[in-house]
């Protein structure tokens, strides 16, 4: 088979030398009166159940107060990463789940690094800069999780300095925090998800990253949106420099904690 693709060839030595993400195993979270066990999640590999690491993940989703079984909750979530030329990201773009195959793109070389002028144009494919596969949409959708059950954001629970996450697949904590979701008493209300860049355009793209949350998080469709837009332009957004993602998500009381 010969590939003609540039990109596709890229995407193929990237996904060929990424290793899988390493799993954790949290040996227990409690509040108050309650001794349960979290279920375990990003099962790749697994790591010793009494390492250093995974209790201290553990304390993190183990906040002093009491989480309380209010109706609802919202919650909100932000990421941004940088675009750069791929062989300098070392990485596609990765946008819920799919790898956003595109033409080569007008990339602004602020630094003159590839062009030799500074702030001129570089047509190249893009890659995103980010310690994991920088997934805008789930790393937004698990901090909105977080933030509306009152606990750290993503950053805390998977920090970006564990080697344990370099290259990882977000989805792996989608699935922890849909675990995390679970075990509090809480489901999925609805998830509202607006994603910026410039380009490369994504329209195409939407009906899989849809999918792909949808089945992540045992909801619907109708409980998922997906919208985009560019920022006319304007900033390291419009440059193509970087990409964001904003997502609101509502989440609905269950019958009972850890069903």
């Amino acid at each position: 088979m010969t590939l003609t693709n540039p990109l596709l060839s890229l995407v193929l030595l990237f996904l060929a030398s990424t290793p899988p993400c390493q799993a954790f195993s949290v040996s227990s979270i409690t509040q108050p009166n309650k001794s349960r066990l979290l279920p375990r999640s990003l099962s790749s590999t697994t790591l010793s159940s009494s390492s250093a690491a995974d209790e201290e993940i553990s304390s993190i989703l183990r906040p002093s107060y009491e989480i309380e079984p209010i109706p609802l909750r919202i919650g909100h979530g932000f990421d941004i990463h940088r675009m750069a030329p791929i062989e300098e990201a070392g990485q596609p773009v990765v946008i819920g789940g799919v790898v956003i195959d595109h033409e080569d793109q007008k990339w602004t070389d602020k630094e003159g690094k590839y062009t030799g002028t500074p702030n001129s144009i570089y047509s190249t494919q893009l890659g995103v800069i980010a310690h994991s596969d920088g997934d805008v949409i789930y790393h937004s959708i698990v901090d909105a999780i977080f933030g509306a059950l009152t606990l750290p954001d993503i950053g805390q629970v998977f920090q970006d300095t564990d080697p344990r996450w370099r290259g990882c697949d977000s989805s792996k904590f989608m699935e922890h925090a849909y675990e995390v979701m679970t075990y509090y008493g809480y489901k999925i209300g609805n998830v509202d998800v607006t994603l910026i860049l410039e380009r490369p355009k994504v329209a195409g793209f939407k009906p899989r990253m849809k999918e792909n949350i949808v089945k992540l998080l045992r909801t619907t469709e109708g409980r998922v949106n997906i919208k985009a837009r560019t920022h006319e332009k304007m900033d390291s957004v419009g440059e193509l420099r970087s990409l964001s993602c904003h997502v609101v998500v509502t989440l609905e009381k269950t019958s009972a904690e850890g069903s």
